[in-house]
């Protein structure tokens, strides 16, 4: 809450003096004032941290990006397909933390909001096909299994749908399940 109040005192401030130069006859210094005013305003659409987790996750740093997702603590202020996108991440990088249940909870309401890009939903739906397989309902992991087969129009999942798929195969059943847990 912090940085937003000290970008929007910001923005204010430049917004004032891209005004007030205009208005004093610089013209050059009043378009050079625009062009960060724009830059300050963009930050309000688009969440910083966000961008960074994106970048990391693209160069393969996970840690660094599991630390700027983290950063979001209020994604409720976002713009909806951010709150998604931020809310889907949190669920997969502190899937381990959290828990199955939190977790599931997280991935199901990112799916709720909206996620855009078909092989996120996919990705979306094979993490909770692997939370349903753990906590023993077998028949939905399945079907969601056969939504993220559907929605993987890349094939960059085939592998991973495969094998969670064997790995199904073999699972015990709901009650072996609960026989083991209670053993």
């Amino acid at each position: 809450m912090i940085a937003f109040a000290i970008r929007s005192i910001l923005a204010a401030g430049l917004l004032f003096l891209t005004v007030f130069s205009f208005y004093t006859g610089y013209w050059g210094w009043g378009i050079v004032l625009i062009l960060v005013t724009a830059i300050v305003g963009a930050t309000f659409i688009y969440n910083e941290n966000l961008a960074f987790s994106l970048n990391h996750m693209r160069t393969g740093n996970q840690d660094k990006a599991k630390h700027y997702i983290n950063k979001i603590t209020h994604p409720q202020f976002l713009p909806r397909r951010q709150r998604a996108y931020v809310i889907y991440l949190q669920a997969m990088f502190n899937s381990q933390d959290i828990g199955h249940a939190k977790s599931e909870m997280l991935l199901r309401q990112a799916l709720a909001i909206g996620l855009r890009r078909g092989h996120d939903k996919a990705m979306a739906r094979l993490h909770l096909a692997g939370v349903c397989a753990q906590t023993g309902r077998k028949a939905e992991a399945l079907t969601l299994l056969a939504e993220a087969k559907k929605l993987d129009n890349t094939g960059m999942m085939k592998e991973q749908i495969k094998m969670m798929q064997t790995q199904l195969q073999n699972a015990p059943s709901k009650n072996q399940m609960r026989m083991a847990q209670m053993m």
